[in-house]
């Protein structure tokens, strides 16, 4: 349970005090006037409140609603929605004004500076002062809050016979659910209802009508652009001369970005008091007024998205990696499917008499059905690729990113490194990570319907079909109880703003406000807390990364012929059949180029360890070295199928006797290649050597076969990578010992 609003803020038009042609914002009252403990009051709201800058109008403009979006110190934000209207204003005020403006054509006079300002002139009539409604929440409700403002701005220009107070204090009590699915109906006391419905999952993200908007905006090949450009933390900016545009254009791009989380500067409404924030080196998102594009124009590494117009400038210095093929031709195919569907009945001789269209709201989930189809299908098996690093007091979980890029065959894709380095997948791996936890659907996704993808993939209609289910439950998702009675709130007359109003927005009586406030407060503190209810399950891993290596494998991968040929070649060299291994051999040189046969090459090795079989004569100590030279040779320094790490233990075991006393083992005879001089495969080869060892505390045996292993992870003996250290002159300095000789304890 969370309060629906945590304060009310009536902020007024008041003279600038170094004399500026624009006023600024002054707070007249606010309720509570005490912070929240769990909620301070945000600095600063006045800036938000009028965008573009407090300024005087010649006419009475219509009242405007918009929601502004501050996050605080701990990355929580803030849903700060503004009802403005306009006020004749004061004598006093219109006499500053006034002064102001003939300072200024002085100035101008004696050839001084003059103060630019976009307000319209003051003619000798009447002038107008905006005042703005507050509603602060860390709720995102946008329609009750544009509801309920609305009903307080009603009830003053209507003059109706309802205390304001009274509408307030109830607005600032009111208590809702946070999620589950739940509805609640509330009234502030004017004869008003409204229902709020609580979406059933929290995890995913609200987004109503906004992607939809957003492509209809900048269409399919901007919108791709602008995900792109967010995922690989470049800086977008938003330009519209609707403020309200702005926000639901940043919420549908993030909406987009599901199941990352955006952890850059994110300011849906930027006030142009701080339009200095888009010089920051960091990324962000951010939406301005169009009135300022020319500022925008100077800025040389920041995309601009121009939704008015349609268009998305990149600069020449900024490079946007477009999504791997064939991903980026699918995805643009599905969502021309969905956003047009006559197109693929337009070359028809007998096209169908009608064609069934989606409403706004459910193209709005299609379309974000399509992008985690594409997420599901990117970092599919990545729970595969998780490790547990234990050298700290508190377990941490570690992507390896490496081999999930190697094992999907998308090493030298520069748009998923980028992504996969950002601070948006650390969040991802960090919090979806833990192995128990609630799950939704995109985990149900990756864990199940993987097959289900594979088997669309050339089916178009097929495919079509898959995203109007995921839509569905989205939809479902934010609208658990689609029938409900609707809102029943009171709505000021047609041109009620142009009526002269009786007086000013009246102040409230604080006591009374805080009164209400403080019995709900003792109410609520006598009643037991709320605890939310949790359904943690095991998160299920999916597909092996078998199923995905056989995928993306090539002809030699997937041989079953070149396997044998490898595994009989290895049988002969240790069985002493060197002549018929020698016939095998440039066979196995050639079959080594695909990574299943370098995998078959590592397995059959250890299992000749195992036997004790690891001390070799001439010929055979020969015919491995070549064939692991083989193996590394094809190598990154990255590692990215594992084969370095597999053979790492390998090439500290076989060994031959040149003399009495002197020993040459494998090493000595690999040491060339690149993949040894990185220190992200020693890291990893430590972390993994920290878990075999913690594993083998608490399994026995048979039970302690870990998957990773069998994949070509970094779990390796601990002979080897210490070998390995001193071989290279490494000093065991670049080894975290402590957690080291904990885990050997």
């Amino acid at each position: 349970m969370a309060r629906l609003a945590d304060y009310f803020v009536l902020v007024a038009f008041g003279p600038h005090p170094r004399g500026s042609a624009e006023g600024q914002g002054q707070i007249l009252q606010r309720f509570p006037e005490k912070d929240w403990e769990d909620n301070p009051f945000p600095q600063g709201i006045e800036l938000f409140c009028q965008p573009s800058g407090w300024q005087l109008c010649p006419e009475r403009n219509p009242p405007t609603f918009f929601v502004a979006v501050l996050t605080d110190i701990n990355s929580e934000r803030h849903y700060c929605a503004c009802l403005t209207f306009w006020e004749p204003v004061e004598p006093t005020q219109e006499g500053l004004c006034t002064e102001d403006t003939a300072e200024r054509e002085e100035e101008a006079g004696e050839g001084g500076p003059v103060g630019l300002s976009t307000a319209a002139p003051g003619p000798p009539g009447q002038l107008f002062a905006p005042k703005t409604l507050v509603l602060v929440s860390r709720l995102d409700h946008a329609e009750v809050f544009r509801n309920s403002l609305g009903l307080i701005y009603t009830i003053h220009v209507e003059g109706l016979n309802v205390g304001l107070e009274n509408v307030v204090g109830n607005l600032l009590t009111c208590i809702i659910p946070l999620a589950g699915g739940s509805q609640r109906t509330i009234s502030l006391g004017a004869g008003d209802r409204q229902v709020i419905q609580t979406p059933l999952t929290d995890s995913l993200p609200i987004s109503r009508c906004s992607v939809a908007l957003l492509f209809r905006q900048l269409g399919i090949t901007n919108v791709l652009s602008l995900f792109c450009a967010a995922l690989t933390e470049h800086k977008v900016l938003f330009l519209s001369r609707s403020y309200q545009r702005l926000s639901d254009a940043c919420r549908g791009l993030l909406a987009l970005l599901f199941p990352l989380r955006y952890s850059f500067t994110y300011v849906p409404i930027l006030p142009a008091q701080l339009l200095e924030v888009l010089s920051t080196p960091t990324p962000f998102i951010i939406g301005v007024n169009a009135a300022f594009q020319a500022e925008a124009q100077e800025l040389l590494d920041v995309i601009v998205a121009d939704l008015d117009g349609g268009t998305v400038t990149v600069p020449e210095c900024v490079h946007i990696p477009p999504l791997p093929e064939p991903l980026q031709s699918q995805t643009h195919s599905i969502l021309s499917m969905v956003l047009d569907p006559e197109l693929e009945l337009a070359d028809l001789a007998f096209p169908p008499p009608t064609t069934s269209t989606s409403s706004l709201k459910m193209q709005d989930k299609e379309l974000r059905a399509v992008f985690l189809r594409l997420f599901a299908q990117l970092l599919q098996g990545y729970r595969w690729c998780l490790h547990m690093v234990r050298i700290h007091p508190e377990p941490v979980i570690r992507f390896h990113k490496v081999a999930f890029l190697g094992q999907r065959g998308l090493v030298e894709d520069d748009f998923l490194m980028k992504v996969l380095e950002g601070m948006a997948f650390a969040g991802f791996v960090s919090e979806r990570g833990v192995p128990y936890r609630p799950t939704d659907l995109f985990d149900e996704l990756v864990a199940h319907e993987v097959a289900r993808m594979r088997a669309d993939d050339s089916h178009p209609q097929r495919v079509l079909r898959h995203v109007k289910e995921l839509a569905e439950q989205l939809y479902k998702n934010e609208n658990p109880y689609p029938a409900v009675a609707m809102h029943k709130v009171q709505r000021p007359g047609e041109a009620s703003h142009l009526r002269r109003a009786p007086r000013p927005f009246p102040r409230l009586d604080e006591g009374m406000v805080q009164w209400i406030v403080d019995q709900a407060t003792a109410k609520m503190q006598g009643a037991p807390p709320a605890v939310k209810a949790e359904k943690k399950t095991t998160v299920p891993s999916g597909p092996p990364m078998t199923a995905i290596l056989e995928r993306s494998s090539g002809l030699h991968g997937n041989s079953a012929r070149r396997l044998e040929v490898v595994r009989n070649c290895i049988s002969y060299v240790f069985e002493g059949k060197m002549l018929e291994a020698k016939k095998l051999l440039p066979a196995v040189l050639r079959a080594l180029k695909g990574r299943a046969a370098r995998r078959c090459l590592a397995q059959e090795l250890h299992l000749h360890v195992q036997q004790n079989r690891a001390v070799l004569d001439h010929q055979q100590f020969d015919f491995v070295v070549r064939m692991m030279n083989c193996c590394l040779q094809d190598c990154t320094s990255l590692d990215e199928h594992g084969i370095a790490a597999a053979l790492l233990p390998l090439v500290t075991a076989f060994c031959r006797k040149l003399s009495p006393g002197v020993t040459q083992f494998a090493y000595s005879c690999v040491q060339e290649h690149v993949v040894w001089s990185t220190p992200q495969f020693w890291e990893a080869m430590f972390y993994g050597d920290v878990q075999t060892h913690i594993r083998a505390l608490y399994l026995e045996p048979a039970e302690d076969r870990d998957p990773s292993q069998v994949l070509g992870s970094p779990a390796t003996t601990s002979r080897g990578c210490m070998s390995w250290c001193q071989v290279w002159g490494l000093g065991l300095e670049t080894l975290p010992l402590d957690g080291w000789a904990q885990a050997r304890a």
